[in-house]
């Protein structure tokens, strides 16, 4: 009987099916354990080989748990809106709804013939309108919520119009508009539309206008890791900077909790260092500078309207310093102060930096700017203070300005030297004029009241002047933003917001879902707004205009963990009941692509969850493991620059040649198949002519990013259909460290499906049929079992799931040397093996006599009795040099291992029948025989 694995496969993925086996319960007394993918999006392509890399380890860990005895949560679904499938839609004339499910159906077919164990009961989609009615409920609770930084939580807004109307706002300042301010009777003389204009400068959820990333082709807001060199990433379209009506998310309001909540999370140091940076809070002082239009002093220059520029700087002791100010190139003071002279440089300039990300702003190192001919006057000495506008400095960070001292910042140093700006030293000797100083130890200098004094010390001194003055304050400051939560498109969750007279009104709960209407043709609105804006009939509702922009994608992924938890309630979005049992995520996997902006946003909306009472735990995912990419392994052949001939790889120096990226489907490790290569592409290359080494022909091998277009995706379609699900899982993981980065390489997984073939001959002889014996087993093979099986769960206790594979390999050779053929150590063997390859394990286990299901059968306890040394194996030295090898007792004797080594045969023939001088015995180290 042969390992028929398709056979084998197929049977126990349809009886897993039918029986519901992976079927999970809320009601249990067992413990919990809950298992999550990062959500997929059903990508129109499917699956190649690198996408099922994190599943098959959450796959391995989840059926591991079960067999711990834990009740374990593993589900699947699809984070289904967003910019692909809409723009799919337009380009192909295919509804974004049903592109999507067709891609679902083939995403799931996928994922059922690598044998995964989700509960499809529990499966989600955030395009399903029973999932996107409690995104728009949750959406209500941040709209109708405000952060009360007093008691650090969201509370209800009914509470804030309460304290305005018994005190003002003087002791809660404006997040959104810093300068709102007022007392308990003006707040009660405002008309309607005034105060719920100050309430959306509160809420967590709000509208506003901001700079966004604009693509009109793609008539939509993109985020900044979206557009590369100025272009979509999708398309490359061209985008520009571009001032829209926005909903956002006051995130920053969290930033401290955001910062805090990673003490109590397992994310490697690396994310937390990354969502540390994200967040990028810093200390220092707010500082308002007067604005002139002179050239030489404070008695020339002629103020421009009272004008006013506030910069943020982490540090104030380098006031005296200052040698220009920088303000981004979308500030509003721009219009207001520069000068005629310079007004078609600043224009040119301006537009200029509208094509440009802010990500390529901040790393482009090409030095730009344009100046405004307006000057900043320093507070303290009068000194004017040439104002510029660059590209690295960005609106959205501090207060969109800069004030740049040259000789302690090295970007300022550089931008100095470019555009000829005098630098002036403030710290003598640290400043060597070649390279700036950012040193917090010198001794100030050219510094007038602070001469003297050590960098340290000056930044209080500073502060508490420009207090004293009403000139600056002391600032916490954060690089985070407020979340962009609109964008300009269809395939998207709808708002349940009506718009009346300028003031936004909350759809009531009972309203809810507000469905996504039908649209036959999807194209953009008027004036940058989304395509629903073209349904007039729709967007005209109960004497008000619908909000016609949609939710961005990250908005049904913010909370989609917990809806699995309850998926079928329809009553709230998540039972408190339920929430408490499942908590937090013990283990989240996932691909370092969401490492920011999906973590940060998913981590907000759980505390405000959590601030309203709605769920008991502030952090979604306690342990968050990224799984690394596997990458493409290219294969390239040759073409002789301006024929048809292809030259193998070997041979191609000897030719001016075009290197062509060819289909590894086509390739045997590097051996090109040129008949299929002639078919290849609509037989593209049919009159190909080869140039071979011997008589094959080798291609060029690179290691690549793996994509259609470089022809290096291998479906795992056809890697189970030829080697088997099994087979495939335990390459994937054999590969590599599952959090490493590795290349695919089809070749290896020979070998892991021999290992298998030689695994399953431990049970059944292909003549005899099942070989499986009920004989004691020998300590020896107890030995081999239980070291293994500790080894093993080991590793998958820590994920280090090549290695357990290893120790697989390693006991199964092991056994068939010792022709172990017994049922106690192979059922045991076969439990540890469940996890890594499900379908072999539950057939043999079914084979071997036993009732059930393999996955309720318990892990294997481990007896330590017979992983105890009680004897090791010590080299035997003659004068020095290693002869021979004994094994020996561990509480063996001076006398009696002396008399073990005369007793050797390979020992008397070195010591040709003399005694010897002494026998040197080091315990657990060696011996030694001196002549």
């Amino acid at each position: 009987m042969e390992y028929d694995f398709r056979r084998i496969e197929k049977d126990w993925q349809k009886k897993w099916i039918d029986a519901k086996v992976y079927k999970v319960s809320n009601d249990t007394t067992k413990p919990k354990y809950y298992v999550l993918d990062m959500f997929p999006y059903p990508s129109g392509a499917g699956l190649h080989v690198g996408h099922p890399l994190g599943y098959i380890a959450s796959d391995i860990f989840s059926r591991y748990k079960r067999l711990k005895g834990y009740n374990v949560l593993h589900p699947m679904g699809y984070d289904a809106f967003g910019l692909p499938a809409e723009q799919y839609a337009i380009e192909h004339g295919i509804h974004p709804a049903v592109s999507t499910d067709q891609n679902i159906k083939n995403f799931r077919s996928q994922l059922d013939n690598i044998g995964f164990c989700y509960d499809w009961d529990r499966e989600v989609k955030t395009s399903d309108s029973n999932y996107y009615k409690w995104t728009q409920w949750i959406f209500l609770q941040l709209f109708k919520s405000w952060y009360n930084r007093k008691t650090q939580k969201a509370e209800s807004i009914d509470g804030l119009i309460k304290i305005f109307e018994t005190e003002g706002n003087g002791n809660n300042v404006c997040p959104g508009d810093k300068s709102i301010s007022f007392s308990a009777e003006e707040w009660k003389a405002f008309d309607e539309k005034r105060r719920e204009d100050i309430l959306m400068e509160y809420r967590l959820s709000f509208c506003g206008y901001g700079e966004v990333n604009w693509c009109e082709a793609l008539g939509t807001v993109l985020a900044n890791d979206e557009v590369v060199n100025g272009v979509s990433e999708r398309g490359g379209y061209p985008v520009v900077k571009k001032k829209l009506r926005q909903w956002y998310l006051r995130i920053t309001e969290y930033a401290d909790r955001l910062l805090t909540g990673l003490d109590k999370i397992e994310f490697s140091e690396a994310m937390k260092e990354m969502q540390t940076n994200w967040i990028g809070k810093s200390y220092g002082a707010e500082i308002t500078f007067n604005i002139v239009n002179g050239e030489s002093s404070i008695v020339n220059g002629a103020s421009i309207d009272d004008s006013r520029l506030t910069v943020y700087t982490t540090r104030p002791d380098t006031i005296f310093g200052v040698d220009f100010m920088v303000i981004a190139p979308e500030h509003d003071l721009i219009e207001k102060i520069t000068s005629a002279d310079q007004k078609q440089a600043v224009e040119e300039y301006v537009t200029y930096v509208k094509s440009r990300s802010d990500r390529e702003r901040q790393a482009e190192k090409k030095i730009t700017g344009a100046f405004t001919g307006a000057y900043a006057v320093n507070p303290f000495n009068g000194k004017q203070i040439p104002i510029w506008i660059s590209e690295y400095v960005l609106i959205g960070y501090g207060t969109g300005a800069i004030m740049a001292v040259p000789c302690g910042d090295e970007r300022d140093f550089k931008f100095a030297q470019h555009f000829n700006i005098p630098i002036t030293n403030i710290i003598g000797s640290h400043f060597d004029g070649i390279e700036a100083n950012a040193t917090k130890d010198a001794l100030l200098e050219n510094s007038d009241f602070l001469n003297g004094v050590k960098m340290r010390d000056a930044m209080d001194i500073v502060i508490t002047k420009l207090e004293e003055m009403s000139i600056g304050k002391r600032q916490t400051n954060y690089r985070m933003r407020d979340a962009a939560f609109s964008r300009q498109r269809y395939w998207g969750e709808p708002f349940p917001i009506v718009w009346k007279d300028g003031i936004a009104h909350p759809l009531p709960e009972n309203e809810l879902p507000v469905l996504l209407p039908e649209m036959d043709k999807i194209k953009n609105g008027p004036e940058g707004e989304g395509p629903l804006a073209n349904l007039t009939e729709w967007k005209n509702y109960n004497g008000g205009v619908r909000e016609v922009n949609t939710m961005p994608g990250y908005a049904g992924s913010s909370w989609y963990f917990l809806r699995y938890m309850d998926p079928e309630n329809n009553q709230e979005f998540c039972s408190r009941k339920a929430s408490d049992y499942w908590g937090q995520v013990d283990l989240y996997i996932g691909g370092t692509e969401h490492a920011v902006g999906h973590l940060l946003y998913s981590r907000m909306w759980t505390k405000v969850l959590f601030d309203l009472g709605l769920i008991g735990h502030e952090e979604p995912y306690k342990k968050l493991v990224n799984q690394g990419m596997i990458q493409g392994s290219s294969r390239f052949v040759y073409r002789v620059h301006g024929s048809n001939k292809f030259v193998s790889h070997g041979l191609k120096g000897e030719y001016q040649v075009d290197a062509i990226h060819v289909d590894v489907n086509i390739v045997d490790g590097v051996e090109l198949d040129t008949e299929a290569f002639k078919q290849w592409k609509n037989a593209e290359f049919g009159d190909a002519e080869f140039i071979l080494e011997g008589d094959k022909y080798i291609c060029g091998v690179e290691v690549e990013k793996m994509s259609k277009s470089k022809f290096n995706t291998v479906n795992p379609d056809y890697l189970v259909d030829k080697y088997g699900a099994d087979t495939f899982r335990m390459y994937e993981m054999f590969l590599g460290p599952v959090e490493m980065s590795k290349p695919w390489d089809t070749k290896g997984i020979e070998g892991v499906h021999r290992f298998l073939r030689k695994f399953w001959r431990l049970f059944v002889d292909e003549n005899k049929g099942l070989i499986v014996t009920n004989d004691a087993p020998t300590d020896a093979e107890w030995k081999v079992l239980y070291k293994a099986a500790k080894k093993i769960e080991e590793d998958t206790e820590k994920f280090s799931f090549n290695t357990a594979v290893s120790t697989f390999m390693i006991a199964v050779n092991e056994l068939g040397d010792l022709k172990c053929h017994k049922k106690a150590i192979l059922e045991k063997l076969l439990i540890a093996l469940t996890p890594y390859a499900p379908h072999i394990a539950e057939e043999l286990w079914h084979m071997i006599g036993n009732e059930g299901y393999i996955l309720d059968a318990g892990y294997p306890p481990i007896e330590i009795k017979y992983l105890v040394e009680t004897a090791k194996a010590y080299p035997v030295a003659i004068n020095g040099k290693t002869r021979t090898e004994l094994t020996i007792a561990l509480d063996a004797t001076q006398q009696q291992v002396e008399e073990m080594v005369m007793a050797d045969d390979i020992v008397k023939k070195w010591l040709e029948g003399k005694a010897p001088k002494k026998v040197i015995y080091v315990k657990n180290k060696m011996i030694n025989v001196v002549m």
